[in-house]
Order: C-alpha cells, then sequence, then structure tokens
C-alpha cells in the first residue's frame, strides 16, 4: 500500500498547560515542574497527528524510539508547546525532529520514531499474546 501523503517536511504542533497531572511531583515529592514523561509524550503526539490525516483508513502509528533531551525545567502553569517536523521517510518508517518550547524559550530537543501500521491487524495480535 502507498503511502504517498506521507512526505518530509510535514509539520505538527501541539500544546499543553503544565498542572498537577503533568508535574514530576506525581513521583518527587516537590518537584513541581514539568516532567520528562510528559515532555515525551506530548513531543509523541505532535508527531502522531501530524501524519494521521494522511494516512489510509485503518492506519496509524505507533513510536519506535525517541532521543531526548530536556533542557529546562518547566513550572506549573506554563504553557509547553511541541514543534514537529517529518525528517526523513523509508517505506514505514517515519523519523521526526522535535522541539519543545515554554514561555521563556527551548526546553527540550528530540529525535523521534514511528511506524506504520495496519491498527486493526496489529492490535488484535496483540490482544492474543
Amino acid at each position: 500500500m502507498e503511502f504517498d501523503k506521507i512526505k518530509e517536511g510535514i509539520k505538527g504542533e501541539r500544546r499543553i498547560i503544565v498542572d498537577e497531572t503533568t508535574s514530576a511531583a506525581k513521583s518527587i515529592p516537590g518537584a513541581e515542574v514539568f516532567s520528562t514523561p510528559a515532555l515525551v509524550e506530548l513531543m509523541e503526539l505532535s508527531c502522531y497527528h501530524s501524519v494521521q490525516d494522511k494516512l489510509p483508513e485503518g492506519y496509524t502509528t505507533l513510536g519506535t524510539f525517541i532521543n531526548l533531551k530536556h533542557i529546562k525545567a518547566t513550572p506549573i502553569g506554563d504553557e509547553v508547546k511541541a514543534i514537529c517536523e517529518l525528517v526523513s521517510v523509508d517505506g514505514k518508517k517515519l523519523e521526526f525532529s522535535v522541539e519543545a518550547f515554554d514561555s521563556e524559550g527551548k526546553i527540550g530537543e528530540a529525535r523521534h520514531g514511528r511506524y506504520i501500521i495496519n491498527g486493526k491487524k496489529f492490535f488484535a495480535s496483540v490482544v492474543r499474546k
């Protein structure tokens, strides 16, 4: 199956307001800052949503790797945005460059891989395990 709408240069963006549910304080008492796991999720979602509407019905992408640098802390109440760009397409393998910013500037950067799958077939096979 061809994925001809998936091309290098596709961009995406997701935003979130840091709150208690996305803070490191869930695991580390007193750490009232945006957590690294929440940053990973936001970056992944920016990539996922940037290509999802360009895939044939029934197809989706799953993350395969992330190489992340969390550069700076962001306090609760601040907004974080993740901006991604699809930089490589190799068949079903996609690679993105992602940066994250808060109101003070850049807080993170990553390379993120995703793989195109037939969602119904894939998830049915996982349930059988």
